[in-house]
């Protein structure tokens, strides 16, 4: 289903998506509103993955705390359901992934805790609105994303490499796209790095480890931003009994709007 004939409603979204009626990458859905990454994990692991977002605030901002066996997450998405509104979500099972599912319904649990994320996604239309075309957008693809060398501070159970998002850039933009998306600390904010890709540990920028490549016209340059799907490389890492997030580019779209978030 195409962008043009989609409501731009959360809330109508969400509903689709609770239908099953919805599955697909959300970049560029309900423009101006923020996205969220998605990580749930059983209560007795819950402290320590709280601590390593607190201490990786670049790819992990937190957002919201649902608490354990709760599914509505009343501060971003009043009446919402975080079993069944996303359009796809993944289940890890010591650090494998077991299942992906459009619906929780059948892992869910009274002891899971939620913790809603930060995306890029929503800084995206501030760099629209800036000039910068979107790629992945125009291509109707999944943005490429790309495991690092890059390290993240360990908390308890968890620890593993930095994960970042790719958009090429003209060059003569790069700065300004740092001045934009630095206005959005909460959605990880500045680039964490721009240009040669093999300087983070990247060896081919064609193939990436989560979404899709994209194409560079001349003059652009790879600019690479903090991710939110570093939860799913830290459970591959850390190999946690269980922990279920969304799949990559197929984010929770909440009620509140980008400048909700950004500093003036």
């Amino acid at each position: 289903m195409t962008l043009t004939a989609l409501p731009e409603s959360p809330a109508e979204l969400r509903q689709m998506m609770r239908n099953g009626g919805l599955v697909q990458t959300t970049s560029g859905m309900a423009p101006g509103r923020v996205q969220a990454n998605l990580a749930i994990l059983p209560r007795d692991l819950a402290f320590d993955f709280l601590l390593f977002c607190q201490r990786n605030p670049r790819p992990c901002p937190l957002l919201e705390v649902v608490e354990a066996g709760e599914v509505e997450p009343r501060d971003f998405a009043p009446g919402a359901d975080l079993r069944s509104d996303a359009p796809l979500y993944r289940v890890y099972e010591h650090g494998e992934l077991t299942a992906e599912v459009t619906d929780l319904s059948e892992f869910w649990r009274d002891d899971l805790v939620s913790f809603l994320l930060g995306c890029s996604f929503s800084f995206e239309t501030a760099l629209i609105k800036a000039g910068m075309e979107m790629r992945h957008m125009t291509c109707d693809t999944t943005v490429p994303m790309f495991i690092t060398n890059i390290p993240t501070s360990s908390a308890g159970a968890f620890s593993g490499p930095m994960v970042v998002s790719m958009r090429p850039i003209p060059q003569e933009q790069v700065v300004r796209a740092v001045q934009v998306t630095s206005r959005f600390p909460a959605v990880h904010g500045a680039p964490v790095h721009v240009g040669d890709p093999s300087a983070i540990g990247i060896s081919d920028i064609y193939a990436p480890d989560f979404g899709d490549p994209v194409e560079f016209n001349d003059g652009e340059v790879p600019v690479f931003w903090a991710c939110g799907v570093t939860p799913q490389a830290v459970a591959m890492n850390a190999k946690p009994p269980l922990m279920i997030t969304h799949a990559p580019g197929h984010m929770f779209i909440t009620d509140k709007q980008d400048e909700d978030l950004a500093i003036i």
